[in-house]
């Protein structure tokens, strides 16, 4: 009887993903998408942003359903704290996606997962959004990720699982690279 080397079960279809991979490696202009928000200011400080649909392989898509998230400041900024704010978002967004691929990274390279935890922190000098000081970088200083990671690996695999989710990451490379914003602004009737 031959012992059969379990499959690790991390929830990530890494045979869907490797599948549109290579479809894509035929048809490379499907592989252009165009992620959307639409985001509406409430009062005060607090908007809220839609995300529903988008474009991708060739065509619109949507969603299973729209997703909405609001943004505010705390009441130390004289504001009324209805949500987390927006560069607590981009956190999210960050641990989200780098936890998303220690996921597949993990699946893909059969070690099964037991926990993964994401702790990101963050530097601000408010100096600078206040308009106190424009010596003072407006966003932040820095950004740490500390992962805490129960699996079936060495610390070396898993220090392999984060630095290859790392290299993958869209949000990494957003924040770790010049990307170009364009804002324009019109008036409405």
């Amino acid at each position: 009887m031959k012992n059969a080397t379990p499959t690790a079960s991390n929830g990530v279809n890494v045979e869907a993903l490797l599948g549109a991979r290579a479809a894509l490696t035929e048809a490379p202009q499907a592989a252009r998408f165009k992620w959307r928000a639409a985001s509406e200011w409430v009062r005060g400080t607090h908007s809220r942003t839609t995300i529903h649909g988008f474009y991708g392989l060739g065509s619109e898509q949507k969603h299973r359903q729209p997703y909405r998230f609001d943004t505010d400041h705390p009441e130390v900024f004289a504001s009324e704290d209805k949500s987390a704010t927006p560069v607590e978002m981009l956190l999210v967004g960050l641990a989200g996606c780098l936890s998303a691929g220690v996921a597949a990274v993990a699946q893909h390279r059969n070690i099964q997962l037991r926990s993964v935890k994401a702790t990101l922190e963050a530097g601000m000098d408010i100096r600078g959004i206040l308009g106190m000081d424009n010596k003072v970088r407006n966003g932040f200083d820095g950004i740490r990720v500390q992962f805490d990671i129960d699996a079936d690996a060495t610390p070396e695999q898993i220090a392999a699982l984060v630095a290859q989710s790392q290299k993958l990451s869209a949000v990494f490379d957003v924040l770790t690279n010049p990307t170009d914003v364009h804002v324009t602004a019109r008036k409405v009737s």
